[in-house]
């Protein structure tokens, strides 16, 4: 297979030059210029799209086994390939819940001959209830790359402390969704004046913060690795650059809608249910410090949080909506026009956040534009203007703020595992 017109995006490679690529056997044989197509060779021009690394989302929500109602792993790599991702991470709030290894089996199985590589995230606490202890070096044996209770807190100090000492002989994070659910529940939305105009109880950014600054010290304390789950404050990234500083052991990802929206969508839409979600959106002093958090390398990693959730379950009253949009689709699009465009980021520095950042995070191989490397790939543009229409969705699940939404820059296709998969708008 010849794919042409290309311009390599790397940590060694700025975008500049137009190269040929051609696949043979899902290996990268060869890259050059004016390569031709031999006889009976597939051949794809990408006019000057540009090449990178295949992107990795370290925080997807794919719904199987158990709620595929919602979202399965079929349709959720296909809402990724559609974004530009070659590999995601997915969280354990199934049913079963992840914290078994034949769960994580499952999924890998499921996911076997699937373009996108699906690395399941296993329970750090035995069905996701914060009391005792998964086993932890047979969920890694299985294929796990990390552990979480996603969706709620490991709210119980000692079990936090127990698992970071586990997790630091097995040498993988534990990511927390960081909540002191005293302080935030029964909290729809962010608390601030929007909350109060609206008569919404409200989430304050200090329940971010206070189980933040635990997981810092308990990290220092055991030499773990915590990994802050989708950060959302100003005070939350203070809090992890200074821990940085300090040498703790601690990264953090942030989703792509909480460097763009801000809580005032919600009284704007109306109570539209497909911007609520957990962490909510905060205020434009917290999405300005998203930006710079990314920019200064507090911010390691850009994830979405990719949360379906079925029609009937967003269209009621915001109180009773679940949390959660789907956002794999436009994750790009969001990175390009307020990162990008803006010049907070050149396309390399958002490499790191999209490709080599989320697979060092989770100690796995980043995948590499050169002759004999397994080709893992991902095909973008900056400057394309699309709409995002529901026929545009690949999720199962169309609950999104940016539906109907102009967008600019787009994932055109992805190769991996020997498939190429073009992204065709309806």
């Amino acid at each position: 297979m010849l794919l042409r017109n290309l311009k390599p995006v790397s940590n060694s490679q700025k975008g500049k030059d137009t190269v040929d690529i051609r696949i043979e056997e899902g290996v990268i044989k060869e890259i050059g210029s004016g390569l031709k197509a031999g006889k009976g060779e597939e051949s794809h021009d990408f006019e000057g799209a540009f090449v990178s690394p295949g992107w990795m989302d370290m925080h997807v929500h794919l719904r199987e086994p158990g709620f595929e109602h919602k979202e399965t792993i079929k349709t959720g790599c296909d809402a990724a390939a559609f974004g530009g991702f070659t590999a995601v991470a997915c969280m354990p709030n199934t049913k079963p819940a992840t914290h078994t290894r034949d769960v994580v089996e499952y999924i890998i199985k499921k996911a076997e001959k699937l373009p996108v590589d699906v690395h399941p995230i296993a329970c750090v606490t035995k069905e996701r209830k914060g009391k005792s202890i998964a086993e932890m070096a047979d969920l890694k044996e299985g294929g796990a790359v990390a552990f979480s209770d996603d969706g709620d807190p490991v709210y119980d100090s000692q079990v936090m402390r127990v698992a970071l000492e586990y997790s630091s002989m097995l040498g993988l994070p534990i990511i927390n969704h960081e909540e002191d659910l005293a302080l935030s529940r029964p909290g729809h939305m962010n608390e601030g004046k929007v909350a109060t105009r609206l008569g919404l109880d409200g989430t304050p950014g200090i329940a971010e913060e206070v189980m933040i600054a635990r997981d810092i010290m308990l990290a220092e304390y055991t030499g773990g690795h915590i990994h802050v789950a989708h950060i959302s404050t100003k005070g939350a990234v203070d809090l992890v650059r200074q821990a940085k500083k300090k040498g703790i052991n601690v990264t953090t990802e942030v989703c792509a809608h909480h460097f763009d929206l801000t809580d005032e969508e919600i009284e704007k839409q109306h109570f539209d249910t497909n911007f609520k979600m957990h962490p909510p959106l905060r205020t434009q002093e917290d999405v300005d410090a998203m930006v710079e958090g990314l920019v200064d390398g507090t911010i390691d990693a850009i994830c979405t949080d990719h949360a379906p959730h079925a029609i009937e379950e967003k269209e009621v009253e915001f109180i009773y909506a679940p949390n959660g949009i789907i956002g794999l689709e436009t994750a790009w699009s969001i990175t390009n026009q307020r990162l990008l465009q803006t010049k907070k980021l050149d396309l390399q520095q958002l490499m790191d956040k999209l490709v080599y950042n989320p697979r060092k995070i989770l100690n796995l191989e980043s995948p590499e534009i050169k002759e004999g490397a397994e080709a893992n790939l991902t095909f973008f543009n900056t400057d394309e203007e699309w709409t995002f229409t529901p026929k545009n969705v690949r999720s199962k699940s169309k609950n999104s703020p940016y539906l109907h939404k102009q967008l600019k820059g787009r994932a055109v296709g992805i190769f991996n595992k020997g498939q190429l998969v073009i992204n065709e708008l309806r």
